[in-house]
């Protein structure tokens, strides 16, 4: 078991145990596509996430992550478009827990490195199965592996950890 304490902008004097090995032991109904890693260097969120709070992840994750030096910059997107609500909105609608301020991602991170809070695991994984129906959507209205075709929906799948390079 490992200890980790965060002091970043958005959360300070946070501290949590990683009780299960990296990448590994996740509840049986949730089956990411992409991992933390992969997700960053495709480009999400444009390149604003986890800028702030490196230090509590792998440095590995950031070798080729796509990240944004001042303000967020959709071009580094893999679809090069806006797929994400600001954080006011996220928070509006109720989306964030106290434990990841950042949201989903934040949360997938933490899971991922081995972090387990269950009601919330339960809520985010619930949350990530009921965000495949995009996939549904793509593979309905486009032709495969048209990218063009519903890019910001294509966007929001790699943001919850869907390949959608493969639809």
């Amino acid at each position: 078991m490992i200890k980790v304490y965060v002091n970043d902008k958005m959360q300070s004097g946070y501290c949590y145990e990683r009780v299960a090995p990296i990448g590994s032991e996740f509840a049986p109904d949730f089956k990411p596509e992409l991992t933390p890693k992969e997700m960053l260097q495709l480009g999400v969120f444009g390149g604003k996430y986890l800028n702030d709070c490196k230090a509590e992840f792998p440095d590995d994750w950031f070798t080729g992550a796509k990240l944004a030096t001042h303000e967020k910059d959709s071009s580094l997107n893999y679809f090069s478009v806006d797929a994400s609500l600001p954080l006011r909105e996220w928070i509006k609608k109720g989306w964030i827990h106290p434990q990841d301020p950042r949201g989903w991602f934040q949360w997938y991170c933490r899971y991922y490195m081995g972090r387990r809070t269950e009601a919330e695991d339960i809520r985010q994984i619930k949350r990530w199965k009921a965000f495949r129906r995009h996939a549904g959507a793509v593979r309905k209205y486009c032709e495969p592996y048209d990218y063009q075709c519903r890019k910001k929906q294509r966007q929001a799948l790699l943001h919850w950890a869907y390949d959608a390079r493969n639809i």
